[in-house]
């Protein structure tokens, strides 16, 4: 039997046929680790080193979801504020709003100009192409006499035209157009001379209506156009009205009628109207003519030739006083310009000479008063802009703008606004500003950078 040494006691025991039993160390780690049963415990692997790795993988699968739970907040925020970043940057900035603050009109300043309107009677001028310088006397309708025939010379033109150095028609004086000549001086009227047969151009018998104010050959054109005088009237009074002569009757195509009324401004529309037809305007502008029959005959208007005038048309009798439309040419700056004027009732001596003073008087204060006037000094606020966050800036012109007037005049204000996009510099031309053919540009006065970065983040939803 083998013996079994105890150690330090020296006694030999016998070792037990089983496995030995459990000792108090055995005992005392299973005790540890809890096991009830110590044979059991020691068959196991280590207590602590198992639930050690059971933990760690527990630890492990609840760690996981936490990280999980901040790192996708984090990274879709991310992702946000990366494409906010990059549509703001790239967004689309409204352009720079314009706003015209400019008034439609804009009065010349200073003080009225003191024209030299006649005493009595009624008149009217204007500068063509420039405007009304006004009118005085009223608009009640009065007699106008031989003024009249300004309207058959421009009835005439409109239907047969005379181009330059045409005669034009014909009309060959019959037995009963001679005998009435005849009639008519004897009443007074104003007439030329003319024989059965004789024949008048067109040409020549608008120079015998308009210069010697013969009123023979104003019913000859009448006849010649209209096949009668009532006819030709007619035509006279749709004319009138075509034009806008609404305070204007006419009752026959010479004037000689006290029942042919009209007042000056209505008649100044016409003297515009039949200045523009050339041949027109080339024979009132003559101061003398050569007929078949007549022979050399003048115009009744001395001022032709004279200053600039340059017609149109004298006329007077008891009923009306003395008339006359005139025209007068005037250069100012290198511009030409054409006043136009009519005087009515002028009774103060012999009738055509108290017409002719009166107005070559007031068409030269006229032509005096029309002047370089500055419309728009340098500076003037032409725009308002305003940037999409708010912010202000104005746009004023370069330079004066400057036209050909008198004060008080009121002048149209064109403005041509270009294409603003999001920023503007300072100096920077945003529009053109027109008076009357003079122009001049619209500048920014100071920049308007376009919105920041955090405006436009801001304003980004």
């Amino acid at each position: 039997m083998p013996v079994f040494s105890s150690g330090s006691h020296g006694l030999d025991l016998p070792y037990p046929a089983g496995p030995p039993g459990p000792t108090a160390e055995s005992r005392t780690l299973a005790q540890a680790a809890g096991a009830r049963d110590p044979g059991t415990a020691l068959a196991c692997p280590p207590v602590s080193a198992s639930r050690g790795s059971q933990a760690e993988r527990r630890t492990g699968r609840r760690q996981a979801p936490r990280r999980l739970r901040w790192l996708l907040p984090a990274a879709l925020l991310a992702v946000v504020l990366a494409a906010a970043l990059v549509r703001a940057a790239s967004e689309h900035v409204p352009p720079v709003r314009v706003r015209r603050t400019i008034a439609a009109q804009v009065t010349l300043p200073g003080r009225p100009p003191a024209l030299a309107w006649p005493q009595e009677g009624q008149a009217a001028v204007e500068v063509e192409g420039v405007g009304s310088l006004g009118a005085f006397g009223g608009d009640t309708p009065v007699p106008i006499a031989s003024v009249a025939k300004m309207m058959t010379a421009y009835l005439t033109l409109r239907e047969h035209p005379l181009s330059a150095g045409q005669s034009g028609f014909v009309i060959t004086v019959n037995a009963v157009q001679a005998a009435e000549e005849h009639v008519r001086a004897a009443e007074g009227q104003s007439v030329v001379p003319v024989r059965a047969g004789e024949r008048l151009s067109e040409r020549q018998a608008l120079q015998a209506l308009m210069l010697p104010s013969a009123n023979n050959v104003a019913a000859m054109l009448a006849v010649h156009d209209a096949g009668s005088t009532d006819a030709f009237v007619a035509q006279m009074n749709g004319q009138a009205r075509a034009l806008g002569m609404r305070s204007s009757t006419y009752t026959d195509p010479s004037g000689f009628l006290d029942t042919t009324l009209s007042t000056a401004s209505d008649q100044l529309k016409l003297v515009q109207a039949a200045m523009s037809i050339p041949a027109f305007a080339q024979i009132v502008d003559t101061s003398a003519a050569r007929l078949p029959v007549a022979g050399v005959v003048h115009n009744y208007d001395d001022l032709v030739g004279e200053e600039g005038y340059v017609g149109v048309k004298t006329g007077s009798d008891r009923a009306a006083g003395g008339c006359l439309a005139f025209a007068k040419r005037v250069s100012v700056d290198g511009h030409r310009f054409m006043v136009l004027g009519v005087v009515l009732g002028q009774r103060d001596g012999e009738l055509i000479e108290a017409a002719l003073t009166a107005a070559h008087q007031l068409g030269n204060s006229a032509a005096a008063a029309l002047r370089v006037r500055t419309a728009l000094p340098a500076g003037t606020r032409v725009l308002t802009l305003t940037a999409a966050d708010g912010r202000h800036a104005a746009a004023r012109t370069s330079r004066p703008l400057k036209v050909i007037g008198w004060p008080g005049l009121r002048v149209p204000v064109t403005v041509a606004i270009h294409h603003a996009s999001v920023s503007v510099d300072a100096g920077q031309q945003l529009a053109r500003v027109q008076i009357k053919g003079a122009s001049t540009a619209a500048i920014a006065s100071s920049p308007l950078a376009k919105p920041s970065f955090g405006w436009r983040l801001d304003h980004l939803f």
